[in-house]
């Protein structure tokens, strides 16, 4: 008996020793968490969450001192199954923490308000779990915060005004959620990246709402409003930009294609007027079609490898540089079906490089040449006369 006190009280006191290595606090917040989530079928994250030992050597879990500054729930390694279960409050317990991210898999509830206690957060990625409710205005709180991934979640209700306040965010990924109403004005001037796209985001876009600093611009698939004009012309370290499906109107500011971009998306908006690059296009990328731009077409959109311009107004001769880019392979994709167009120089006998593909149906012509289009572009190779004549006065 006396054998067995004394073992008993041995293991008490490397068991404190070991324990004691982290903060209490942190300890039962570690606790917490591990109940309120389990592992999915094929996962083994929380095999080494074993609390007889030290919680910094978890899996996930890393350490300062004697708190947690990180915390990476899930295994990390791609196809890897995810967590089930809910994010517990307690959270918020972990005061030092700066990196919090979990895996992709079927977290659900609400990100719970006490994030906010978090004030040394840098960095939180939850996407692609099913996080509900709205998004924590609280989050506003966390002053240093860097980046913010929510994306491909169930959040509802609006993006809280006070997180376009946060002066040191840098990446805000919100897409793919529920969010409705509009967006706030982001002050941050290290604001390179701005993902909402696939919401239910309205209203317009003031000049002042996005900081010049922005490189990556996704708004599509919302119903945002109104001219982009104004705003556009300030973000000149673009390199991604896409507003496609919205119901955006107006101009495009002709200097937007002198930007540094490696695709431009305005699809499916209801944008007017000519578009009148201010010098050669050197966009990878361009999809201007289902809007209602009118005019010629630029001649300097002839660098472009892959353009689409169908479903708009535009009228005239198609250039010859359209022509000479589209034979030597340069243009590989080169869509102006259902426009007012009247003639391209392009010899009905003349092979087009198996690698580009050219549509003209639907057009104030005949195309001299046959290619398969896409479906939508319908059967009918000519617009009616009756349109052209109507148009063309």
């Amino acid at each position: 008996m006396r054998v067995v006190l004394l073992h008993t009280l041995l293991v008490s006191i490397l068991l404190h020793q070991t324990l004691a290595m982290l903060s209490p606090v942190d300890f039962l917040a570690l606790q917490s968490i591990r109940k309120s989530l389990q592992d999915m079928p094929g996962s083994h994250y929380f095999a080494s969450w074993d609390f007889t030992a030290d919680p910094c050597n978890f899996a996930g879990v890393y350490c300062s001192g004697d708190r947690v500054i990180a915390l990476n729930l899930g295994d990390p390694r791609a196809g890897s199954p995810g967590l089930s279960g809910h994010l517990d409050p307690s959270i918020g317990k972990l005061t030092s923490l700066a990196e919090f991210t979990m895996v992709p898999g079927r977290v659900m509830g609400i990100l719970p308000p006490a994030i906010s206690q978090l004030k040394n957060l840098r960095f939180i990625a939850l996407s692609r779990n099913f996080f509900s409710g709205e998004i924590p205005a609280g989050l506003g709180e966390i002053r240093g915060l860097r980046t913010l991934d929510l994306s491909y979640n169930q959040f509802t209700g609006n993006i809280p005004w006070s997180i376009g306040s946060l002066p040191a965010l840098s990446n805000v990924i919100l897409s793919h959620n529920r969010l409705n109403g509009s967006i706030p004005r982001f002050g941050s001037s290290s604001l390179t990246r701005l993902d909402l796209k696939h919401n239910d985001l309205s209203g317009p876009i003031m000049q002042d709402f996005l900081p010049p600093s922005v490189q990556y611009l996704s708004l599509s698939w919302n119903r945002f409003s109104g001219p982009v004009d104004r705003v556009l012309s300030r973000l000149t370290r673009l390199n991604y930009l896409d507003l496609s499906l919205n119901r955006f109107s107006g101009n495009i500011p002709g200097i937007l294609f002198t930007f540094p971009l490696s695709n431009l998306q305005l699809q499916r908006n209801f944008f007017t007027g000519p578009v009148q690059p201010v010098d050669q296009v050197r966009i990878a990328t361009v999809d201007l079609s289902f809007n209602r731009f009118s005019g010629q077409i630029s001649p300097l959109f002839s660098s472009v490898q892959t353009l689409y311009l169908n479903n708009n107004r535009f009228m005239g001769e198609v250039p010859s540089t359209f022509v000479d880019r589209l034979l030597d392979a340069s243009i590989q994709i080169l869509y102006l079906q259902h426009n007012y167009l009247t003639g391209i120089s392009l010899n009905p006998t003349v092979e087009i490089p198996v690698q580009s593909s050219i549509c003209l149906q639907y057009n104030c012509m005949v195309p001299p040449v046959t290619m398969p289009c896409p479906l939508k572009a319908g059967n009918q190779k000519t617009r009616p006369t009756g349109q052209c004549i109507e148009w063309k006065g």
